[in-house]
């Protein structure tokens, strides 16, 4: 051994190499679980954690940096059934930046690594599935096979030959002699808990996250089981290849989708960090929306020449780098499983988990849908679960981390009674999955959701009326009286009703009182006035707002009432068709029925609720509180209005309108307003940032308004804001 490297091994702490050896012994088992049995026990967030623990000790301790180190192998060469493959080209991982400083670093080293100023970045999709190589010949498919260590793969080339998205033979004229295509092989998020429904029936174990679930069904032993299976494909990458060549990669996805490949839609060629900024903010703001799981961006160099250039580490090419989204799953523990009640007294188990931070914010409760998602997924009291939060969506428990079970778990059993007010629970009707709490008017629950329903931003907007307030005025503590047993009390609430009310504070998710730090004790608090008496300021001006609700078009007092059925969509066109309550009251079954957008189902269901006298009730003491159950020129012969017929799409911030403004003012002149982009929409009504619904709209070919083309169509009609829509290439 050379003397200046023998120097630095013995000046190695022995800590430092204790924590390495501890470090790498936890990623190489980490990645077997993950690789070799499609059954990881850390997310990825918590195994990129460990690898960079384990690069940060070798670039403070180089000496630790050999060749056997897991910082230094491709991942995935690990024994397993299936017969070995050899790429003829290096499969290789990517380097990871996990913020803006790293991806800048990365930048700065390829413009001067590349030796010229004349080069490009490709952005495309981090698709979260498994890595597969597929080799033809002739334009034939010959073989399929996994990543592995990047050298040797594993053979699995039945079970890809199922895949529709893949083709056995290429088309088009400009067929290579041999070529190897990288992609990745993807499970549809929505149809991951249906493959979980199966495998529970049949005693088999739950895949914690889609990405496993990819992976588990490429390495069936019988292919007819893969079959079955919804997998798809997207291929971003060429190998090793014979009897053509490529300048850019750009250029070879052209060339792969003239094959018949299932190329990507989304990558987009920039020239500058700037633009790989826009591009990874934008898919950032919107990887929800995409066909396939994303949990980042692939950023490359678009110059193949350049490519070879930069060249590659043991493990990594210096040309790409893959930039990491926040995490938005994690593993935490299953505490319990409880029941909520809703406002149409559906009775919910969802899950109480161990306090966890994900997607930027604290969680503690998940929902589990109803009592068969739960026996779906396979969860267990007690077990270590993958929580995922996307976005603004509600937690959910995708499955259980079933190799951490100790025997103490235990099953989740539906409870028989409603949990706030002891009716026994049904079914609706025979077959529904769902129970529900029968006691609608006296349900405390059900009152407390309807109420925080009806004051929310989908029905009547009223501001400082939140869930802590509808739980005050519907089950306050003794001795004094909840202010409201229904829904008709509410326009003529008054500031004697609150002063004295004291409740719990609950948590919103959860309907639960929540704890007090401190003392470990439930939370009371004295909700509308203050240590004098004295009512609060947000109590004051959340009976002023309740006020001025009084004036809301019908659709949100439609919406506000909580029929089983209508929601805000049906209460629109309710309101469009019918413009009173008087008037849907006194329409048959098969009128309500025949309006656009509502249909037998909720014909049926309005007839219902206007049986009950106390619903009556709520709408007579309504109309004597001075709420306005009409719109404007009800009464009246309307004859047809401007924008009948249209359809239009809002998106992006306006300046003269709020959101829901721009849509009541096109729902009054008779337009539908619909939440995405076809050929048949007639307008895109675009503000600032409009995302990916402009975009459509330009590629359909739909005429797109900006504020000033808004205003010529509400004011002048749909012929003269065409001749004002925003010029779209020919």
């Amino acid at each position: 051994m050379p003397e200046a490297a023998t120097g630095a091994a013995a000046e190695l702490p022995a800590e430092a190499r204790e924590r390495h050896a501890a470090l790498a012994e936890q990623v190489e088992e980490h990645r077997t679980l993950y690789y070799a049995k499609s059954s990881p026990v850390v997310t990825d967030a918590e195994f990129d954690r460990l690898l960079r623990s384990l690069e940060a000790l070798e670039d403070e301790y180089p000496a630790l940096r050999t060749p056997d180190s897991p910082t230094q192998k491709v991942a995935g060469d690990y024994e397993t059934d299936l017969a070995k493959v050899e790429h003829r080209e290096r499969m290789l991982s990517l380097d990871n930046a996990f913020d803006e400083e790293e991806l800048a670093a990365w930048a700065e080293r390829v413009a001067r690594d590349a030796g010229t100023p004349d080069f490009h970045f490709l952005c495309e999709l981090k698709i979260d599935g498994l890595a597969v190589n597929l080799t033809y010949e002739k334009g034939r498919l010959v073989r399929a096979a996994t990543r592995g260590d990047g050298r040797v793969g594993e053979d699995i080339t039945p079970n890809v030959r199922t895949i529709r998205d893949i083709p056995e033979r290429l088309s088009g004229d400009r067929i290579p002699e041999l070529v190897e295509i990288r992609g990745e092989v993807f499970f549809p998020m929505d149809q991951f808990q249906q493959l979980n429904e199966r495998r529970v029936a049949a005693g088999e174990q739950p895949y914690a996250n889609p990405r496993n679930s990819a992976s588990g069904s490429l390495r069936q032993k019988d292919p007819k089981v893969t079959a079955t299976l919804p997998l798809h494909m997207v291929v971003h990458g060429i190998g090793a290849r014979v009897g053509f060549d490529i300048d850019c990669l750009s250029h070879a996805y052209e060339l792969l989708s003239e094959w018949g490949l299932p190329t990507a839609r989304h990558n987009k060629v920039v020239d500058s960090l700037e633009g790989v900024r826009a591009f990874i903010a934008h898919y950032g703001e919107n990887r929800h929306s995409m066909e396939h799981e994303i949990d980042g961006v692939v950023v490359k160099l678009d110059e193949i020449p350049l490519q070879g250039r930069l060249g590659s580490t043991a493990r990594a090419p210096r040309w790409a780098i893959a930039w990491k989204y926040p995490p938005e799953e994690v593993n935490t523990k299953l505490v319990n499983i409880r029941v909520g009640v809703g406002r149409t007294g559906r009775v919910t188990p969802y899950a109480q988990v161990e306090p966890v931070q994900v997607a930027g914010s604290e969680v503690e409760f998940a929902t589990l849908h109803n009592q068969d998602v739960v026996k779906a997924k396979g969860v267990l009291i007690g077990d270590t679960v993958v929580l995922r939060k996307a976005g603004d969506v509600i937690p959910e428990i995708l499955g259980p981390v079933a190799e951490l079970r100790d025997g103490t778990e235990q099953p989740f059993e539906m409870p028989a009674e409603c949990p706030e007010c002891g009716t026994p629970l049904k079914a609706m009707k025979e077959g529904d999955v769902d129970l529900r709490c029968p006691n609608a008017r006296s349900c405390p629950a059900q009152l407390r959701e309807r109420l925080f329903y009806l004051a929310s931003r989908k029905s009547l907007d009223i501001e400082n009326f939140g869930y802590v307030a509808a739980a005050a005025l519907t089950k306050p503590l003794e001795p004094a009286e909840p202010p409201l047993k229904d829904e008709s009390g509410l326009f003529s609430l008054t500031a004697e009703q609150l002063l004295p009310i004291r409740a719990y504070v609950l948590d919103q998710d959860s309907g639960l009182p929540k704890r007090d730090p401190k003392t470990g004790e439930d939370k009371i608090v004295s909700v509308f006035a203050n240590q004098q008496g004295e009512l609060k300021k947000n109590a004051a001006a959340m009976l002023v707002n309740i006020e001025a609700a009084k004036n809301s078009p019908l659709a949100r007092i439609l919406t506000g009432l909580s029929i089983r059925h209508v929601g805000p969509v049906a209460a629109e066109a309710l309101a469009r068709q019918f413009r009173s309550v008087d008037r849907i009251r006194a329409a048959s079954e098969e009128e309500l029925a025949a309006t656009e957008g509502v249909g037998a189902i909720i014909a049926a269901s309005l007839k219902q609720w206007f049986a009950e006298e106390w619903h009556e009730e709520i709408l007579r003491a309504w109309a004597e509180a001075g709420v306005r159950l009409e719109d404007e020129g009800a009464g009246e012969d309307e004859g047809p209005r401007p924008l009948e017929g249209l359809t239009v799409v809002v998106t992006g911030t306006l300046e003269n309108h709020t959101r829901d403004g721009a849509k009541e003012a096109l729902q009054s002149l008779g337009a539908k307003v619909t939440g995405s982009v076809s050929k048949k929409t007639s307008f895109v009504v675009v503000g600032e940032n409009p995302g990916s619904k402009y975009d459509k709209a330009m590629q359909l070919k739909v005429p797109v308004l900006d504020e000033g083309g808004f205003a010529v169509l509400l004011q002048e009609g749909p012929d003269a804001a065409r001749e004002a829509a925003v010029p779209q290439e020919a």
